[in-house]
């Protein structure tokens, strides 16, 4: 989803890649960052094509435990997940760099199928 390095343009639509979707905690860290600030940094300075974050009000995992924003059940490490989509070589060579960051948390990947991939253009 990256331009062509020999015509500079993008890939013709659409086009088979992998989702890459990492649940983890807002609590998780990766040294002195949060952890989903540290992947979708480290996804950037890899150039993946894009990172999204999204922070769930509610969600368990492997040990049960419910994590939500409630008011009376006010949690402090509400589930999160982080999506990014690139070519499947480009995803692949990033998974070795991404277990060395993780303590714990689920990873799966997905073929998905681009139909759409362009800058805004300020344009209504």
């Amino acid at each position: 989803m990256t331009p062509d390095q020999s015509t500079g343009q993008e890939p013709k639509l659409p086009l088979e890649a992998t989702l890459l979707r990492i649940f983890i905690g807002d609590a998780d860290r990766h040294g002195h960052q949060p952890l989903y600030e540290a992947i979708v940094m480290k996804a950037r300075e890899l150039h993946l094509a894009g990172a999204t974050v999204l922070k769930s009000p509610m969600g368990f995992g492997k040990n049960s435990r419910i994590h939500t924003a409630k008011i009376l059940q006010l949690s402090t490490d509400l589930p999160l997940v982080i999506e990014i989509v690139d070519m499947p070589e480009k995803i692949e060579a990033f998974l070795p760099v991404l277990d060395e960051m993780m303590d714990g948390g689920l990873v799966t990947l997905e073929k998905v199928q681009v139909i759409q991939y362009r800058p805004h253009n300020g344009k209504k």
